[in-house]
Order: structure tokens, then C-alpha cells, then sequence
């Protein structure tokens, strides 16, 4: 009994100097920060835009200078006087995938990008890093933030967008936020919506570990009408006036639908508590796409909706990469073969150790045989990240390799708890 009691004041006295460190530094308020990254696959830069005041932080207030993932950038906040890291997140963008294609070899573009932070009680620098494939710095900003500034913009304290609680476990301190926003629906069309919105919640929570964890979720869905029911499809010349103004045809790719108006998203969450966002397209149209720490967009209204949802959040909320792959493809541009990526599913076996190689059985062949797929349920299986060659997956098949694979491999269930982890405090554990 004694040593029960010591370890739950161990853990109340942890839980206490977490709090009372994020209430040293920070307020009950998000600052709101708005970027443009530009340039073209030779040159980037990073621009500040605008900030903004939100009425609430419900962010994480454990874990406030550490990364759960590294992404393909990061935000640092540090006390301008002490250059104390305060504050650390990581992300991917649109932008660094652009950089990538053809267009960006000779075009030069700009990309909104917006991320939330907690509201600061004195100055701070905030310095924000893209980092290239090869983790190699590729830009770079820093710039102050004063509380007291008098051109941070107010936001969410008059106008909010009309939304429903899907799910409500807890307050904004204790649970994980989830937005999902509607797309291409009209006012008369928001009933629809609330019903798409209930189907999502129920296929996340169909799926380990989100089913047992969903006590540690809020869930809310925001009804943000558009003109024009419907997504853009640019093959086919249609477009739509719509809240976010999303459309199919990202990079050329039929099927990749996104959006690059970031601020259109930002604005119409504005005094509704979140931390990760969904947003669902009024078409039957297939697609959609995920970005780690930044929005799963995905189509409502197309038979395999349910598992696309599912797939697209564990690109944005859990930062796993795509495990299927092209034959006779070797795309290192995205992940080449001599660096380890920082999604947790994929490997190409150069630091192997900081992966899935604990959860290996004893004599585990590397690569391990698909014909041998029921004995090894956790291998190292060639294909994954989009290149046939030299990238390895941990399962033979996985929710983030096929739409008809009812689960998440034992690896990628790992990778989402320590997520939600993460996130949560450590009172919840």
C-alpha cells in the first residue's frame, strides 16, 4: 500500500510541475501564426504573415519542448531574454511536397501555412525550420512576438461557426480536439453534414487503438456553409465556390484532393477549441490526402469513405507514411535510400533500431518473405513509401497500405498510442 501511495504522489507531483511549468510561461489563450512558404525547388524562404488571438489554448501542456515526430519542419518558441526552448511541434506542409514536382523546377510558388501556439505572457522568438528529404535545413525564420502588440488580431470572440459535439469526453485540458469541418455543403445541406460527420467519428473509433482510447477525444463538427454544393474537379472543369476551396487534381494527380488556403480553415475554427482538423468533401468523387500536423481532407460520399478517413488521419494526426508501393518504382526523391524517415512505419534500414526492430520475433528474417507474411506478423517487408526497393514496411498489409485491410498493423497501433500519449496527460495514462 505504501509503495501505491508513493508512485501516486509521484505521479500527481508530475502532473503538477507539468502544469505549473506551461503556467510560468503561457496563458489560457492560442496565438495563432500565419507563414507563406515560397520559392521553387532551388531557392525557399519563409515569410510571416499575420497573428492572431484565440480565446483558448487546447493544445498539450506536458511535453512542451519535446516532439513526438520530427516532420518535415518545426516550430521552436523560446524566452527572448534566456533563449529557453519553451515550445516545440512539427509538421509537414504542402509546400515541401511541391517542391518535388516538375513545376517547381521551373516556377516559383507561394503556400499559406498556419500553427497554433500557446499565447505567450512575455516576448518570445519563435523560429520555424523546413527541412528537405535529406534532413537538411532548406529555410528558415526567426521573429519576436510581444502579447502586448497591438496589431495581434482577435479572433473566435464575437462570430463562431455553428458546430456540434460528435464526442465529448473531457475538457480541452485533458482530451484530444478534433475538428471536422464541412466542405462543399450548403446551408440546406448541413444536416447531411452532421450525419457524414457522425460516420467519420464512427469508423475512427472502430479502429485500435482509437476504440479504446476514445474516452481521451473531443470530437466536434463545424457546419461551415459554402455557395456551391460539391468540390472542385479541375479535370473536368468544374469548379466551385466552397468554404475551403478544395479541388481533386493536386500536382496533376487525379485523385489527390487539398486545399492550399490554410487561413480559409484557421478562420472558420476561430473560437472553437482544436488541435487536429478533418475536413470532409460533399462528393462521391474518390480521393483525398493527409498532412502530419496539418489537415486530413477526404471525400464523404464515396463507397470506401470509412477506411479512406481512417487512412488520411493516420497521415495527419499520427504521421505514418503510405506503406504501398509501385512496381519496378524507386521514387528517392520523397525518402531517399541512405536517410531514415521520420514516420515510424517506413525504414530503409539505416538506423533500423530506432524503428520496429524490438517488436521483431526471434529470428526474424530481414527482409522477411511475403510467402512466410503468417508466421512473421511484424517483419521487415521490401515496398513502402511508394518504392519497391529499399523501403520496408513492418506488416505484409496494413490500413496504410490498402483501403480492404480491416486494421492497423501491430506497428502502426504502437505509433498512433504513443501519439495520443503524447498528447494527453500523463493523469489519463
Amino acid at each position: 500500500m505504501r509503495i501505491l501511495c508513493c508512485m501516486a504522489l509521484s505521479l500527481l507531483t508530475c502532473v503538477g510541475s507539468f502544469a505549473q511549468h506551461f503556467a510560468n510561461h503561457f496563458q489560457e489563450k492560442t496565438l495563432r501564426v500565419d507563414y507563406l512558404f515560397t520559392g521553387d525547388a532551388n531557392h525557399q524562404a519563409i515569410y510571416l504573415d499575420e497573428l492572431s488571438e484565440l480565446p483558448d489554448w487546447a493544445g498539450r501542456r506536458w511535453h512542451l519542448d519535446e516532439l513526438p515526430l520530427a516532420g518535415n519542419g518545426e516550430v521552436c518558441v523560446r524566452d527572448l531574454q534566456s533563449k529557453q526552448c519553451l515550445y516545440r511541434t512539427s509538421f509537414s506542409s504542402l509546400f515541401q511536397e511541391w517542391l518535388s514536382t516538375d513545376e517547381a523546377k521551373s516556377t516559383a510558388r507561394g503556400f499559406e501555412n498556419t500553427f497554433l501556439l500557446p499565447f505567450p505572457k512575455q516576448p518570445v522568438e519563435v523560429e520555424i525550420t523546413l527541412y528537405s528529404s535529406r534532413r537538411e535545413v532548406m529555410a528558415q525564420l526567426k521573429h519576436v512576438v510581444r502579447p502586448d502588440d497591438i496589431l495581434i488580431h482577435q479572433r473566435g470572440q464575437e462570430h463562431v461557426t455553428p458546430h456540434q459535439y460528435m464526442l465529448k469526453s473531457g475538457s480541452e485540458r485533458d482530451c484530444i480536439d478534433v475538428a471536422i469541418l464541412a466542405e462543399g455543403y450548403t446551408e440546406a445541406e448541413m444536416p447531411l453534414f452532421y450525419e457524414d460527420a457522425r460516420r467519420a467519428c464512427e469508423s475512427l473509433f472502430s479502429y485500435e487503438p482509437f476504440r479504446s482510447n476514445k474516452k481521451r477525444f473531443n470530437i466536434v463538427a463545424v457546419a461551415s456553409p459554402s455557395e456551391d454544393s460539391g468540390v472542385s474537379v479541375p479535370r473536368q472543369n468544374e469548379w466551385k465556390q466552397t468554404a475551403m476551396h478544395s479541388h481533386f487534381d493536386t500536382f496533376y494527380s487525379d485523385r489527390y484532393l487539398t486545399t492550399s488556403r490554410i487561413k480559409s480553415i484557421h478562420n472558420l475554427l476561430a473560437g472553437i477549441p482544436y488541435e487536429h482538423i478533418i475536413i470532409l468533401a460533399n462528393t462521391a468523387v474518390y480521393g483525398g490526402g493527409g498532412i502530419y500536423n496539418s489537415y486530413t481532407l477526404t471525400t464523404a460520399h464515396h463507397p470506401m469513405f470509412k477506411p479512406v478517413v481512417v487512412h488520411e488521419f493516420g497521415h495527419s494526426f499520427g504521421g505514418l507514411a503510405d506503406e504501398y508501393f509501385y512496381d519496378n518504382d524507386v521514387m528517392t526523391d520523397t525518402y531517399p535510400l541512405g536517410v531514415e524517415p521520420w514516420e515510424p512505419n517506413i525504414t530503409t534500414r539505416v538506423d533500423f533500431g530506432s524503428k520496429w526492430q524490438d517488436m521483431l520475433a526471434p529470428g526474424t528474417p530481414q527482409p522477411t518473405p511475403v510467402a512466410e507474411r503468417a508466421k512473421y506478423p511484424v517483419g521487415v517487408y521490401e515496398g513502402g513509401g511508394y518504392s519497391a526497393k529499399g523501403i520496408y514496411r513492418p506488416a505484409y498489409d496494413c490500413r496504410m497500405r490498402t483501403n480492404e485491410y480491416p486494421t492497423f498493423c501491430p506497428l502502426c497501433q504502437r505509433a498512433i498510442r504513443r501519439i495520443i500519449d503524447f498528447y494527453t496527460p500523463p493523469a489519463a495514462l
